[in-house]
């Protein structure tokens, strides 16, 4: 069975046929880092580092492009709003370059803790501004985009005009619809239509992160970036976006119509995206306390947690569910999650170091490799394929038990199969308890010092006394001095 990917695009499951295999070009929306990384963020960063992983299993040569965006993100899709990055900067009384450091280094911390490789190209949109630029003269000289105030607009009535009502391809939504949904808000005058979006702003006097163009001093749209990032760097088309769901309108559905402005054709040829999360069946919401963040499920600092949980019973967790579907988060089935994870990591252990084959075989390694592929090929489902690693179990336990017989070869080729699909495709490891975990106990007890370094600075000691109190209850002591924050335990 030939691989089967889910195109967002068709609303079907086609089969996968890269453009110029075995090169595959595939580019991920990655975090504006203004905040820590939440946990929807990480799902879908997660899954799509098992999609990478499988790509690579089958052999594919993956260039993964996922981007950071330290610029032009504004709270409201609606292009108006506060900077993101720069309101936080304003709160936490930094340089909008420091918060952006200091969240890339959160999130890249995260991700480590996952076990997430790193992509092969991490472009930023600051890096690009001249890029940016460049394409929004293109699209103002072809007459797709207009200017109005020293701000830039896609014009998407004249896109549809010339792209047979293309604008709403990928969230099924229509023009007209979108007029009757659109309110005229404040901000927006200017623009020709409401559902007109910016691919340059003019900066208010307030605004910090600014630069020069030929029609003001201002910033780029955010919707441009991972079109020129993913374009530089993959080349029109490519194989495979990917993104959250909630990124398809108006994020995607604005990349499709301006990398179609910058070359006609179809720019990507499957359109990937994952589910939502909720949080003891409801949606995460911080206004509701409805929420929780990956540290927290790594220190069980939480109320709604009974335990921490190590970022290995996390990855697997998710790993539980199709990337496709909601995935809900609770105590309950965590503690689950880890009885599996710890059931399924000590066969396979116990696997690794056996030894002892016979001279002919009573098990059928090639059937179960089959059953492993054919669940990732039908769009890389993971349930099954995990579903299908606990079949194995119990004749490898009558095999480590002697009570089932393996040829040397097929025992060698079963641990390549366990190892291939714990460790290669699903991103799992063993958890030790030596160095490497205290390495990443170190690295979950740094981040907390700087919530708490943080806290005390806007002077919000209940947190910051919270924090270590918590730490203290399970045996972690700070000490502050003029060179910082040190702990032990």
């Amino acid at each position: 069975m030939s691989l089967k990917v889910y195109n967002s695009l068709s609303g079907k499951k086609e089969d996968f046929k890269p453009i110029t295999p075995p090169n595959v070009g595939m580019y991920v929306c990655g975090p504006t880092v203004y905040s820590e990384v939440h946990l929807g963020n990480a799902r879908t960063f997660v899954s799509f580092d098992m999609i990478y992983r499988y790509l690579k299993y089958l052999g594919y040569k993956v260039r993964y492009v996922r981007n950071i965006t330290d610029a032009g993100h504004l709270e409201n899709d609606a292009d108006i709003g506060e900077d993101k990055i720069s309101k936080k900067a304003r709160l936490e009384q930094l340089e909008p370059m420091e918060i952006v450091q200091k969240y890339t280094v959160n999130f890249h911390e995260v991700m480590t803790l996952l076990n997430t490789y790193p992509p092969s190209i991490e472009p930023t949109a600051t890096g690009h501004i001249v890029e940016q630029i460049d394409a929004i003269k293109e699209m103002v000289d072809q007459g797709l985009a207009y200017e109005a105030d020293g701000s830039i607009y896609f014009d998407v009535t004249e896109y549809n005009k010339r792209f047979d009502g293309a604008y709403g391809e990928l969230s099924k939504r229509n023009i007209e619809e979108l007029f009757n949904e659109t309110r005229i808000l404040e901000g927006q005058a200017a623009k020709k239509n409401q559902v007109d979006f910016a691919l340059w702003k003019k900066a208010n006097p307030e605004h910090i992160m600014r630069w020069n163009s030929p029609w003001s001093v201002g910033f780029p749209g955010w919707h441009l970036e991972c079109s020129v990032m993913s374009s530089k760097y993959l080349g029109l088309p490519f194989d495979i976006h990917g993104g959250g769901m909630d990124l398809k309108f108006p994020h995607h559905e604005c990349e499709i119509a301006q990398n179609k402005a910058l070359n006609p054709e179809n720019p990507v040829q499957y359109w990937l995206h994952t589910n939502m999360l909720t949080l003891n069946g409801q949606r995460m919401s911080k206004s509701t306390g409805n929420t929780l963040l990956p540290i927290e499920l790594f220190t069980g600092d939480s109320p709604m947690l009974s335990q921490a949980f190590h970022p290995m019973v996390v990855r697997f967790f998710m790993m539980q569910a199709h990337y496709r579907s909601v995935l809900d988060f609770s105590n309950d089935g965590l503690l689950a999650a880890q009885k599996g994870f710890d059931r399924l990591m000590k066969v396979y252990s116990d696997l690794k170091n056996f030894e002892k084959a016979g001279r002919k075989s009573e098990f059928d390694v090639g059937t179960l490799r089959d059953k492993c592929e054919s669940a990732m090929n039908d769009d890389f489902n993971t349930p099954i394929l995990i579903a299908t690693l606990f079949d194995g179990l119990k004749p490898i336990k009558s095999i480590l038990n002697g009570n089932l017989s393996i040829s040397s070869q097929d025992l060698s080729a079963l641990k390549d199969l366990y190892t291939n699909m714990i460790e290669g495709v699903l991103g799992l490891k063993t958890i030790e308890q030596d160095r490497e975990n205290e390495d990443q106990k170190d690295v979950i007890i740094q981040i907390l010092i700087q919530m708490r370094t943080e806290a005390r600075a806007r002077k919000d000691f209940t947190t910051s006394d919270e924090i270590r109190d918590k730490l203290g209850s399970v045996g972690i002591t700070l000490k502050d001095g003029p060179e910082g924050t040190s702990w032990e335990g």
